[in-house]
């Protein structure tokens, strides 16, 4: 389970997150939408400590981190807990698909090289990429290097997975499977927590959706309920605007 307490951030004099509290059980997809500036990346990023919360706490599994006084063992071993699939793929240039997907294993959680090896080529061959081992990044179109991301982020065997809009730096035509490897290491049941702004996909998948506006929580709900009959007048806007043919029931 992932919980999130009174999550504050502020950059300067602004405030992005303004008391998130969010609760994600084992096994879940929470698909987190809103618009440009809504705080959905930087509540992202507070979950392992990449932009350092301000105020509240952060629980993952029996462990919780007070936010205003970490340590940084306590980070540590929160970061150890996750894995992160970024928008921009942020693989070595210089390494193999392999050696990507190896290193964080070997480097972070001092697996041995054989058994890095081993755990590597299982999720390399789970993400459809068991033929491009031996190749680097810049071999690779859009949507091969994001699931190279994915793989890298599954090897880690991470309480929970987070997603950075992991189609938005993508070609149309790559989005598609990037989406199917996303969908189905949901049917795996890994728990994960995804920034996206694709609602198609967002309504198949997710089991829980969350809608954030202006650093805050608007509303949140099952996929079919949030969709279809949101009770606020924001989310009715923001649906209506990102989807034309949209409408609710009632």
């Amino acid at each position: 389970m992932i919980k999130l307490t009174n999550i504050r951030k502020s950059f300067g004099k602004q405030e992005v997150l303004r008391g998130i509290n969010l609760t994600v059980d084992k096994g879940d997809v929470v698909a987190i939408l809103g618009p440009s500036g809504s705080g959905k990346t930087t509540l992202l990023r507070c979950v392992n400590f990449l932009e350092k919360p301000g105020e509240g706490q952060v629980t993952i599994g029996d462990f919780a981190v007070d936010c205003k006084h970490p340590g940084k063992r306590d980070i540590l071993k929160l970061r150890r807990k996750t894995a992160m699939v970024f928008q921009h793929y942020n693989l070595f240039r210089h390494k193999t698909v392999l050696e990507n997907v190896m290193e964080g294993l070997i480097i972070a959680q001092k697996v041995p090289k054989d058994e890095a090896r081993a755990r590597s080529l299982a999720v390399l061959d789970k993400v459809g990429l068991s033929e491009k081992i031996d190749a680097y990044p810049s071999q690779l179109s859009g949507g091969q290097q994001q699931r190279v991301g994915i793989a890298r982020a599954l090897a880690l065997n991470p309480e929970v997975i987070l997603f950075d809009e992991p189609t938005s730096a993508l070609d149309p035509e790559l989005v598609g499977e990037v989406l199917a490897v996303i969908r189905s290491i949901a049917r795996e049941g890994v728990t994960m927590i995804i920034v996206t702004h694709e609602m198609t996909f967002a309504r198949e998948v997710a089991s829980q959706v969350v809608f954030m506006d202006g650093g805050v929580i608007v509303e949140q709900g099952e996929p079919e309920e949030l969709f279809t009959r949101p009770k606020e007048e924001r989310t009715r806007q923001f649906l209506k605007r990102i989807t034309p043919d949209w409408s609710y029931v009632i």
